[in-house]
């Protein structure tokens, strides 16, 4: 793995060691500072052992100091992933700087408000017409009808990053999004990625009902699924979903089919007039 943003110039195992010793050296000066290390004495006639590391209180105080150390790394982390996520660092980067996958850096520290401004991609001269089917200056909305939280965060985060306008909203099944959809307080998605094993409706049927309501059918609707029986495949495209896609289990694999889905819908296919 790469970590070209966090280069030095010691090796891993240098730093590894610097670490150890620092840490070590810590434990040390508060268990001399906190800690009481004369030893109860053992009631069978000899004498009580102290003055330290001699005893056996020695490495119990530190091993205490160590659990202490442990939680303050643990919120001092939380912390520095806060900060870091508010200057424009993803949990790809929180991940890699922490050596774990961006799924484990998520499970970590859940929860992040990312703040930073994402940038702008300018519109190309071609695109910058007064013509409506070719303005793409608004924002682009996508609902994902998605019951897996962890599927749900991969995906609105593989659309956010990728440096455009989104506005993405989730809802668990069919029957709750079919209740955002028919809510005219709602915009109308530009897109819809669509899971097909949830609760309640799923996504079967949920695309049974989009393509038969005159008002709903035109919208484009991806097929995101881990399911890649040919019963399904078929099924959905019979049910005229516009495309099916299957979920990689290789997370960067995951990450970048999300993105196909995005640049093909979103920027490249001619989108139907908004009235």
């Amino acid at each position: 793995m790469r970590r070209n943003d966090l280069s030095s110039q010691f090796s891993e195992e240098d730093i590894d060691r610097m670490s150890s010793l620092a840490v070590g050296d810590l434990a040390h000066r508060l268990a001399d500072e906190i800690f009481d290390w004369t030893v109860p004495d053992p009631g069978d006639g000899s004498p009580a052992s102290g003055g330290g590391d001699p005893s056996a209180a020695g490495p119990l105080a530190r091993l205490r100091i160590l659990m202490h150390l442990n939680r303050a790394v643990e919120r001092l982390a939380r912390a520095e992933a806060e900060q870091a996520a508010r200057a424009g660092a993803g949990y790809p980067q929180l991940g890699d700087a922490w050596y774990i996958s961006r799924q484990g850096a998520r499970r970590r520290w859940p929860g992040l408000v990312f703040t930073a401004t994402p940038p702008v991609r300018p519109i190309p001269p071609q695109e910058n017409r007064n013509d409506p089917v070719n303005s793409q200056s608004h924002t682009y909305d996508v609902l994902l009808v998605e019951d897996d939280p962890a599927d749900a965060l991969l995906i609105e985060e593989a659309l956010l990053e990728h440096g455009m306008a989104r506005s993405i909203n989730q809802a668990e099944d069919g029957v709750a999004a079919l209740e955002y959809l028919r809510d005219t307080a709602n915009p109308r998605p530009d897109l819809i990625v669509l899971d097909l094993n949830m609760p309640r409706m799923n996504g079967r049927e949920l695309l049974t009902v989009l393509k038969d309501d005159a008002d709903l059918l035109t919208i484009p609707v991806v097929v995101l699924t881990t399911s890649g029986a040919p019963d399904d495949v078929r099924s959905a495209y019979l049910q005229h979903a516009n495309a099916y896609v299957i979920k990689p289990l290789n997370l960067d694999e995951f990450i970048q089919a999300v993105r196909s889905i995005d640049a093909f819908f979103l920027e490249t296919a001619v989108k139907l007039p908004r009235r």
